[in-house]
């Protein structure tokens, strides 16, 4: 862990039914448990690391040494702000928000998962869009991305509904076999087009350094 205070610890989002914070060393076991238990149906491939594709204990331990590796991994220049997402005060999964070069590019990409009980509630689209909402309106960003398979119609929805727009397709090798993402974009004119509820923010104060600010 960075031998630095870590003020993060203090940051809230908080929209009229859940709110991002970034989550205690409970939370994150909480979390390892929703995630092994599952985020998506049997037979989907959502992910293009296999993260959810092994036993639930490794998909457990994923989740751990994941958000571990990328609090140890912080730079002002490199950075993933990842946060549990809670719903009366019971975590059921995470969001993430990426950026490289950020005091210049001015560009983040989002990451999300629920656990699979927690599907179509709508927490999915409220979560990001408040995650969207800190990155646009307190880090003053300028536009968003996210690759989504073109067979991921739920991930696809939620980015549709947000205000992206198609910006290219992404192609890669997944075991063996090609794989097609559709790259969409939200840039910071379409964001404010757009009617979002409620988003406080709170715990960001003499954080901004963190973020290259």
């Amino acid at each position: 862990m960075p031998q630095i205070p870590w003020p993060l610890r203090d940051l809230r989002i908080t929209t009229p039914r859940l709110v991002l914070r970034y989550p205690s060393d409970d939370e994150l076991a909480i979390l390892a448990e929703v995630a092994a238990a599952g985020i998506h149906l049997p037979g989907e491939r959502p992910y293009l690391t296999p993260w959810t594709e092994g036993t639930p204990q490794q998909t457990a331990a994923h989740v751990v040494n994941q958000h571990r590796d990328r609090r140890e991994g912080w730079t002002p220049d490199a950075w993933t702000l990842e946060l549990a997402v809670v719903v009366d005060d019971q975590p059921i999964g995470m969001v993430a928000l990426r950026a490289r070069e950020f005091a210049g590019l001015r560009e983040v990409t989002t990451e999300s998962w629920l656990g699979l009980e927690y599907h179509r509630r709508g927490y999915g689209t409220e979560a990001r869009a408040a995650l969207l909402h800190f990155a646009f309106e307190d880090l003053g960003a300028e536009s968003a991305r996210t690759d989504v398979f073109q067979d991921n119609a739920g991930s696809q929805g939620v980015s549709r509904r947000l205000g992206y727009r198609f910006d290219g397709i992404s192609r890669d090798v997944r075991d063996g076999e090609l794989v097609i993402s559709d790259r969409l974009r939200l840039d910071r004119g379409d964001w404010y087009g757009i009617e979002r509820e409620t988003v406080v923010v709170d715990g960001l104060a003499g954080a901004l350094p963190f973020f290259g600010l």
